[in-house]
């Protein structure tokens, strides 16, 4: 892995958009999706062969691939035409507690911004059927049948970043539609950056 910058990481995410979309394509998607993680690891755990992205405590942005269409084992049932992003962080969590490495302020904005810049540069809107936590998307049925659903409100076998321990999101729900979710929290600032950088995605 290598450490990157934001601009760094618009360029890799423009030389890897024409691949990307057609991954997505082949998969039978109708656009690539961004998928929000945590490691449930430390802080200082980095996972390389499972996530094209991750941030470090202190907000680091680590790059495992040059290729963002490259496949890697981050989401079952949605690994083609899917950029995975992670935090370093949270674990043992459960969701009464985010454990003794929860994400970081630092984080959480740096995920906004991946978010942002990714976007931007791989023409994709920031919403919630494009850019969403594994559990958001484990439990969305555009993607899943029903009977292979396993987000929160099913099994709950992935609930990354369904709360981030913050003033903004400080309590587990299974309600994807309510505000306080990490989802809802990441997207929100992923658009103010996006606002405040005058950025915008020009294909879907």
């Amino acid at each position: 892995m290598r450490q990157i910058t934001l601009d760094e990481l618009g360029r890799i995410a423009a030389n890897s958009r024409e691949d990307l979309w057609a991954e997505a394509r082949n998969a039978g998607l109708d656009h690539p999706v961004l998928v929000l993680h945590w490691t449930a690891g430390w802080y200082d755990s980095f996972y390389p062969d499972e996530y094209h992205v991750e941030i470090g405590e202190h907000g680091e942005i680590l790059l495992s691939t040059e290729d963002l269409s490259e496949i890697l084992p981050h989401t079952e049932g949605l690994n083609r035409g899917a950029v995975a992003v992670s935090m370093c962080c949270c674990g043992l969590a459960t969701t009464n507690n985010l454990g003794e490495e929860p994400p970081t302020y630092a984080q959480i904005e740096t995920m906004a911004k991946v978010i942002a810049v990714l976007c931007a540069n791989l023409w994709l809107s920031i919403r919630k059927d494009i850019v969403a936590t594994h559990g958001e998307f484990a439990d969305d049925p555009e993607y899943f049948d029903e009977e292979d659903m396993y987000g929160p409100n099913n099994d709950c076998w992935r609930w990354d970043l369904q709360f981030l321990g913050t003033p903004e999101s400080p309590y587990y729900t299974a309600d994807h539609d309510d505000p306080h979710t990490g989802g809802n929290v990441l997207r929100r600032k992923a658009l103010e950056y996006q606002q405040q950088w005058n950025q915008e995605a020009v294909k879907v």
